[in-house]
């Protein structure tokens, strides 16, 4: 659907249901998409072994990583720049952080390290404090689109609600964690600030579109249908597939188990994103503009407050155009700022799936970040 080499084909017309991607991130780098953590995709455990945080998952995947180098070692020693979206912007910096401090160990005892580079999170949620503020900004304002999408009523109680949720989260979940009283704060800022735009119809990862299928279905028909490509038979045996379970986009038994552990509420993961960039790993976030529910507001907002060596200069920095050709004033893809080893750059026309919405935009984008010219 997004950056692989195949794109679901939607029309039927092809043979075998899939169409060739132009765009796909593989042309100019090594892709392997991981199902994690385990019990997601078509993931699973031999002996029932379940994983309840992201700081549990990511000994998996530095285990996996490792695993991989040393199994394919024609690759070995080869950069490593970790990749992903939505949530990723939670597991994307603990991953990170994990291959780093194993590194250490590694080093010190004389083995090979992973050559990790930089991490890529798109619209990524990654710090709370800022999670409502941002809905509200792009919901109510014009940070997003030309019109705000809620009714002034609406925008009116929640500009007044925001506050309250603000100052909740930061006294339950931020100063000190509660994990009672962070849930709850939680549960009242969602009922307040986000419950009245799901109920619009509007799709919350395309502020631009409708929901079309419904929230399970991740609001895009493309969903279902990858689903039900990925399961018949005889694609899961082209793939070597010997999960039990069909593939599907979401756990929701991995979900809930999460949420009981309050993954996202009880854990800063802005300040791994601190910590890898104290040690010179590369960041870049970047963010679709038409995204609500981790909308670029959200993301540009906890950047600029991260607490950490180089954020004076993060933000004494100027915004600036990017785009694909050299004339970036009329036809800039979007806005973008970077201090040391921090970048941030905004997509214009794109929601939550960048290289969904803008693929040409997203392939110039990563191309230009792992040979490290400015974007």
């Amino acid at each position: 659907m997004e950056l692989g080499p195949c794109k679901i084909d939607m029309t039927k017309s092809s043979p075998n249901g899939t169409m060739w991607n132009p765009y796909s991130w593989n042309g100019e780098t090594n892709i392997f998409f991981l199902d994690q953590p385990v019990g997601v995709g078509f993931s699973y455990a031999d002996y029932g072994e379940v994983i309840e945080t992201t700081e549990d998952a990511a000994k998996n995947v530095q285990a996996f990583v490792s695993i991989f180098f040393e199994t394919f070692n024609q690759f070995k020693g080869r950069r490593l720049h970790l990749a992903g979206e939505s949530y990723g912007g939670r597991y994307l910096p603990v991953f990170a952080s994990e291959i780093v401090d194993k590194n250490a160990i590694a080093k010190a005892e004389g083995r090979d390290i992973l050559n990790l580079k930089s991490v890529l999170v798109g619209n990524g949620v990654t710090d709370i404090s800022t999670f409502y503020s941002g809905r509200v900004d792009v919901e109510c304002g014009t940070a997003s689109l030309e019109t705000p999408v809620r009714s002034i009523s609406a925008c009116v109680r929640m500009r007044q609600t925001l506050p309250r949720c603000t100052k909740a989260l930061k006294d339950n979940c931020i100063d000190t964690f509660d994990e009672i009283n962070c849930n709850s704060a939680n549960l009242f800022c969602h009922s307040e600030l986000s419950v009245g735009y799901l109920a619009t119809g509007l799709n919350p990862y395309d502020m631009t579109k409708t929901c079309e299928g419904g929230l399970e279905s991740l609001c895009y028909k493309e969903d279902t249908a990858i689903e039900e490509y990925l399961n018949q038979p005889s694609i899961r045996l082209l793939l070597g597939v010997t999960a039990p379970q069909n593939f599907s986009s979401c756990s929701d038994d991995i979900g809930i188990r999460f949420e009981s552990h309050l993954d996202m509420l009880a854990h800063p993961t802005q300040q791994y994103v601190a910590e890898l960039l104290a040690r010179d790993v590369r960041v870049l976030i970047y963010a679709g503009t038409y995204d609500w529910i981790c909308n670029w507001v959200s993301n540009r907002m906890w950047v600029e407050k991260l607490e950490r060596e180089g954020k004076d200069a993060f933000n004494a920095a100027e915004w600036r155009a990017w785009g694909l050709g050299d004339n970036v004033t009329e036809n800039a893809a979007g806005i973008t700022k970077s201090a040391g080893s921090l970048t941030f750059a905004s997509l214009y026309g794109a929601g939550h799936m960048v290289p969904f919405d803008k693929p040409a935009e997203a392939l110039k984008m990563v191309s230009r970040w792992i040979s490290e010219e400015p974007l």
